[in-house]
């Protein structure tokens, strides 16, 4: 089909980010530099695309949008967000030819599949690359926790959604103990993502004792320069625990290996291999020897949302 242009955007509870991505076939051939603007600054997601506009017009008429949100009946409400997406609304109102719409983790699962193995940052587990077959754990803190897998097989993949940020927090020590009391006090059922977000790491300092840092960008920058000593800690014990929840997934999935992303993951990638993240990857009784041999691996490709989103576009629209 030869080379096509399309506006790639990655919606988040935090972030809208927009870029021209360039498709060669089924591959992506470059982004541009991410546009980038806060979700609750703008009432829609129509309202974030005309401001793109302004800076990047004329936009070409196909578009991909990977959002933090599961995908029912042609809708998408975002999870952690203000807006609402109905495709076909959204299609019409913007006059595209084409449009692709997926779950943000969806995305970072398609990046998975097609980034060059330089791009996955070892972290934990054998030193390996991904298996040519099998499944692949995909997930990763950032304003929520996404999940998806990726099911490799012979010359091709396919990528499974999923809202695994949303199952019930399980407790591994009496500091978790602590950590439930306070997230139920506040929310009731806790789950998951209350926990191994990037506000998660609050909850965590304030079981440890902590009361000087109020916000958790403090407690994450505090942490992991280790100007607070309890926010250093909490910063260890958010990789113990995100480690005992990946491990979980991938047990979930009968995964052969596990791919880290998100915002908090990247911020961590120098942190996490020298973590209790491993040992607690590792920690299922009966299942040790099985879950040591599963290389966790971190994506590094920049804006692995965008790209992904790309390469969804790619595989619907350009193939064949």
């Amino acid at each position: 089909m030869g080379v096509r242009q399309i506006v790639a955007a990655d919606i988040g509870g935090t972030h809208a980010r927009f870029a021209i991505a360039e498709l060669d076939g089924e591959r992506v051939r470059s982004l541009s530099e991410p546009f980038v603007v806060a979700t609750t600054a703008h009432p829609s997601f129509e309202s974030a695309w005309a401001h793109f506009a302004e800076a990047a017009s004329p936009l070409p008429p196909a578009a991909t949008i990977a959002i933090a949100g599961p995908v029912v009946d042609g809708e998408v409400k975002m999870t952690n967000g203000p807006w609402t997406l109905n495709i076909a609304d959204t299609r019409q109102a913007l006059g595209l030819e084409a449009l692709t719409v997926l779950n943000d983790f969806a995305a970072v699962a398609h990046a998975v599949a097609q980034v060059p193995p330089e791009q996955l940052l070892h972290i934990a587990g054998p030193d390996e690359p991904l298996p040519e077959k099998g499944v692949v754990t995909v997930m990763g803190p950032g304003t929520g926790l996404g999940v998806a897998h990726l099911h490799l097989y012979p010359g091709g993949y396919q990528v499974h959604s999923t809202e695994g940020g949303h199952i019930g927090f399980a407790p591994q020590d009496e500091l978790d103990d602590r950590v439930l009391a306070t997230l139920r006090a506040r929310h009731g059922r806790v789950v998951t993502e209350r926990v191994h977000s990037g506000a998660g790491i609050v909850a965590i300092y304030e079981a440890l004792g902590g009361t000087e840092l109020q916000d958790d960008r403090s407690v994450w920058a505090k942490g992991i320069s280790g100007d607070d000593a309890t926010a250093a800690i909490a910063v260890d014990r958010f990789c113990a625990s995100l480690g005992a929840v990946a491990g979980d997934y991938a047990l979930a999935h009968g995964a052969s290996a596990v791919v880290l992303a998100g915002g908090v993951g990247l911020k961590l990638k120098d942190v996490l291999p020298a973590s209790q993240f491993g040992e607690r990857f590792r920690s299922k009784p009966r299942y040790e020897p099985m879950m040591a041999a599963i290389p966790v691996k971190l994506i590094t490709r920049p804006e692995p949302g965008l790209y992904g989103a790309a390469a969804a576009f790619a595989r619907e629209h350009c193939v064949g």
